[in-house]
């Protein structure tokens, strides 16, 4: 080790030191936490000079950073300077690019989605284009990590790509990177005569503004009846856009949500005047709506203005803050809880006692009944209860597996080449019984690494015969596995349909982008159709809204 090296590790230990004793200090002199703050900086210094291979400090420090936020909640975390792309993402939605997903392809990488309206789309790249070359170098064997960091940048730089498109011909544009903002409403458009349909992704900055956008363009569109809003998978974000889509739909200056931390408390209420303060509305919901989107439609149900359908919601309600830490990196940390307007807290889990590691679902017995504005029963501790429950859509396992392989999208290339200009309807587009012929064949040879739950089931249920010397039953589990069709081929016909809509879905998304893959989906959702059938029902909208009480959990 160099003696420079040696003097900065000594110097960093030295200062650990100094910000314990300082930490100390403020804390009271508290004997324990001074003395794992002493045997951190031992360990950081032994570490550093002792280890047999070279280790970097910096690192280390990071992991303890890290692990300090560990057992505390899911959502408390540290952020280094690394992830702050990331994090920004996430929070605004925006990035410096081209706007182009990618995915790795053989020796290759190829745009799997070009974001409609961006510059690799305006260029006239599309899904299946295998990217050659990025400023003249060669992209063979470059990993999505590689490819993504050279196409991504400041923006106004330029980015000069060569693809080789499905048809054989080559491409080389050059490319001026952008601030590439990801919709926070994909679509909106219209369910039924009448009735209009918002599908919000996520609460990233801004995510208002195109809310109302879309709800002023179905008013001026005309006839607007009622309004499902979708926030299924919703996984939530900023808070304070959360209270300002409300404000659409309730008076101004209605207490929408309310935060309390350790020390204190703050009221959100509405600050503008509802643009449709009386519309009927349906909210979607299931069990990865989340945080934002369960206040939104919360807050909607406990004022009595929405009928909420579909699944019993995640259950967030903790607030996190951020906080900067220096060096461009940032604590992320839960500092309160929220409450939205009947007094209830949906938070599902409690991580209060998480350090000693007994963090649990809230228990029935803690559940308690909270009233609507109109006296309808509401509780907390489990998430949203809808109003009209159904059950979640069953998500085939194995064209999941084909879709994650890159087989559903290799299919929809080898189509597109042999479908060259096609025009579809983005509604009612399927392929035909000849095309599903052509998927089969082209699986053949194919290996798909699946297991269906009841062949493991199965297994299970062999290995625990046999453990317990049960040869009969062993013998006759056997039999059953044996006659047990799960094989590649026999799983394309049990599974036809969802391999269908696979295919159907990665079809569409090359003519129609994702709004049009939402769209297809609008026919034939089961939630959407129920949606559409309360809000013409003005008789059981009120019902439910000023009667029915939601199941308890």
């Amino acid at each position: 080790m160099t003696k420079s090296r040696k003097y900065r590790i000594l110097a960093l230990a030295a200062g650990l030191a100094a910000v314990a004793g300082a930490t100390i200090h403020a804390s009271h002199n508290d004997f324990g936490l001074g003395r794992n703050m002493e045997i951190t900086v031992n360990m950081m210094r032994e570490l550093s000079l002792g280890y047999v291979d070279p280790i970097d400090p910096d690192r280390l420090m990071e992991g303890a950073a890290a692990g300090m936020v560990s057992d505390l909640d899911p959502y408390t975390e540290y952020i280094s300077e690394e992830g702050m792309s990331d994090f920004e993402l996430l929070t605004t939605g925006k990035y410096g690019g081209v706007g182009a997903l990618i995915r790795k392809k053989g020796d290759w990488v190829v745009i799997a989605q070009p974001y409609q309206g961006t510059p690799s789309d305006r260029a006239g790249l599309r899904i299946g284009d295998r990217i050659l070359e990025i400023d003249g170098r060669d992209a063979r064997g470059f990993t999505t990590e590689e490819v993504s960091s050279r196409l991504k940048g400041e923006p106004g730089s330029r980015v000069k790509v060569t693809v080789l498109h499905l048809d054989s011909t080559r491409q080389t544009v050059t490319l001026r990177r952008e601030r590439i903002a990801i919709p926070g409403v994909p679509y909106a458009g219209w369910a039924a005569d009448g009735i209009g349909y918002i599908r919000h992704s996520d609460f990233t900055e801004g995510c208002y503004e195109e809310m109302r956008a879309a709800v002023e363009r179905l008013r001026a569109e005309g006839g607007l009846k009622g309004l499902i809003l979708d926030y299924r998978s919703n996984g939530g974000g900023i808070m304070q856009e959360a209270v300002k889509i409300l404000s659409m739909f309730v008076p101004k200056g209605t207490a929408v949500v309310t935060t309390k931390g350790r020390n204190e408390r703050q009221d959100y209420r509405t600050e503008s005047e509802p643009i449709l303060p009386d519309l009927p509305l349906a909210v979607l919901v299931n069990g990865n709506t989340a945080s934002a989107s369960e206040i939104v439609a919360g807050a909607l149900q406990d004022l009595d203005r929405a009928v909420l359908i579909g699944q019993r919601s995640f259950g967030k309600g903790l607030v996190q803050t951020t906080r900067p830490l220096g060096y461009n990196t940032m604590l992320k940390l839960t500092t309160a809880k929220y409450y939205i307007p009947s007094g209830r807290c949906i938070q599902a889990i409690d991580y209060s006692h998480s350090q000693e590691g007994s963090v649990h679902v809230v228990p029935d017995s803690l559940v308690s009944e909270f009233t609507t504005r109109a006296g309808r029963k509401v509780y907390d501790g489990g998430g949203i209860m809808p109003d009209i429950a159904t059950e979640p859509e069953y998500i085939s396992r194995f064209a999941a597996t084909l879709y994650a392989l890159g087989f559903i999208e290799d299919f929809g290339d080898d189509y597109t080449r042999r479908h060259p200009g096609q025009r579809i309807d983005l509604r009612t587009f399927s392929i035909t019984d000849a095309d599903y012929a052509d998927f089969v064949e082209f699986m053949q040879n194919k290996e798909v690494p699946y297991e269906s739950d009841t062949r493991r089931a199965l297994k299970a249920l062999k290995k625990a015969a046999e453990d317990d010397r049960f040869a009969e039953l062993k013998e006759r589990f056997e039999r059953v596995e044996a006659e047990l069709k799960d094989d590649t081929r026999t799983n394309l016909e049990t599974y036809r349909e969802q391999v269908v809509d696979a295919i159907n879905n990665d079809i569409v998304l090359r003519h129609g982008y994702t709004a049009g893959v939402i769209e297809h989906a609008l026919p034939g959702d089961r939630e959407v159709t129920e949606a559409v059938a309360v809000l013409r029902d003005s008789a059981e909208y009120a019902r439910i809204t000023r009667e029915q009480d939601t199941r308890r959990k």
